[in-house]
């Protein structure tokens, strides 16, 4: 059963059947983007407690009824979701919190938590019709997409800044996709998606245009309300660039606040890099959105016009979180410390809700008798290179015992 009942615009809040609208709100334009409406009371009657305890399909699919999709497909689907929620006891205890979680969504197929989208976006575009797919992305989304793309036998066109880093391109490459490097930032790319797509009537997966990849986004907090048994944390800390993703993130906790599954909202920490922090800008500003530089390592939050802002600032403001930057040094401290606390290998951007959990904790934001999710958003093979830059370089050594013996006593290690 299909439950949507519409989309709201999440400026004018004008209300619109399904039948009324394609992508975004015809009275506001693109930047009218739109929230899929479900009937939450007869979701109710579906999704209880006994719905998710006898239910065996452990990837984001068993939420398929509030996920905007046909289900014909869903199995021939590769398995997004349900990644594992850590208990970091040791950098818990580094940072005194009563309890820290990690959710490590860079073990999704293509490495990164923009599967959860780009999964959604394959149903729909199979929904549709179409036989292509198109983004344009910082790298992530763009590889994500290839990548469910060639497993459901739809073409794929991707567009890329020309600073997309190598790991992510290679994927790209690798999934068969069409690749457009384009000579210019985000904001190049992305225009010029846009008008391909429109051109040829492209399937559109751009997140800040297309209102369902919320829909797969959100799932990551579904997850981790179960996993905390219907408990969550005090807060959850994500990194953020358009704004899709923590837009999705609040609206997963809020949804299920809604249908009774969880008892309060966790306040949303929402983290940016120094070199590109829009949204950390206008919170302290109080003045409008404003583009900013895109001059950070953390590529995949290198979003100097967000797309997605609404639900970006909504996510902050009805949670009762806080905004917050950090700078890339701390972003490659938080790369180093997660792989030595914890044994997770996260990217600049995958990592960037550590430092920013620190730095929040430092102000006091959160409190030493708080608990504590992240989400680590992307592989740190993603992006080699800049993990170059958190690692101490191996020492070249001659085969010889007592030079040896020598070097692990320097270390500590004897």
């Amino acid at each position: 059963m299909n439950y949507i009942k519409g989309f709201r615009c999440t400026i004018c809040g004008k209300f619109f059947k399904p039948e009324e609208v394609s992508l975004t709100c015809p009275d506001c334009g693109e930047k009218g983007i739109l929230d899929v409406v479900y009937d939450y009371d007869a979701l109710k009657k579906v999704l209880t407690r006994d719905y998710f305890k006898n239910n065996s399909n452990y990837s984001m699919w068993r939420y398929a009824p509030i996920m905007g999709i046909q289900e014909d497909h869903i199995n021939e689907m590769l398995r997004i979701g349900w990644t594992p929620l850590y208990k970091a006891n040791n950098l818990g205890k580094y940072f005194g919190l009563k309890a820290l979680y990690i959710k490590d969504d860079g073990l999704n197929p293509s490495g990164s938590s923009k599967d959860r989208a780009s999964g959604v976006a394959v149903l729909k575009a199979i929904e549709a019709g179409a036989d292509t797919i198109a983004c344009s992305s910082t790298g992530n989304a763009a590889s994500s997409c290839a990548c469910q793309a060639a497993h459901m036998g739809l073409k794929a066109v991707i567009f890329v800044p020309k600073r997309a880093p190598i790991g992510k391109v290679t994927q790209i490459s690798l999934y068969g996709a069409t690749l457009i490097s384009v000579d210019g930032d985000y904001k190049a790319a992305f225009n010029l998606s846009k008008e391909a797509i429109a051109r040829h009537g492209w399937y559109n997966r751009n997140a800040a245009i297309n209102p369902f990849m919320v829909e797969g986004k959100k799932t990551v907090s579904f997850e981790i309300i179960e996993q905390l048994n219907f408990e969550p944390t005090d807060w959850v800390a994500i990194s953020v660039g358009d704004g899709c993703t923590v837009g999705g993130v609040y609206k997963g906790f809020k949804e299920f606040y809604d249908l009774g599954l969880i008892k309060r909202i966790p306040r949303i920490l929402g983290v940016q890099s120094t070199g590109c922090s829009p949204f950390v800008n206008a919170a302290r500003s109080g003045e409008p959105l404003k583009e900013a530089d895109e001059n950070t390592i953390a590529d995949s939050i290198a979003v100097g016009i967000p797309r997605n802002p609404i639900k970006a600032l909504n996510a902050i403001k009805f949670s009762k979180g806080e905004w917050i930057s950090v700078t890339d040094e701390h972003i490659i401290k938080a790369m180093a410390l997660l792989g030595k606390k914890e044994g997770i290998f996260g990217e600049p951007a995958g990592v960037a809700a550590i430092a920013g959990i620190e730095e929040a904790i430092a102000r006091g934001i959160i409190k030493k008798d708080e608990t504590v999710t992240m989400v680590v958003t992307g592989n740190g093979l993603k992006d080699p290179a800049n993990a170059q830059k958190a690692i101490e370089q191996p020492t070249l050594m001659k085969p010889n015992i007592e030079e040896l013996d020598k070097y692990l006593k320097e270390k500590g290690v004897i």
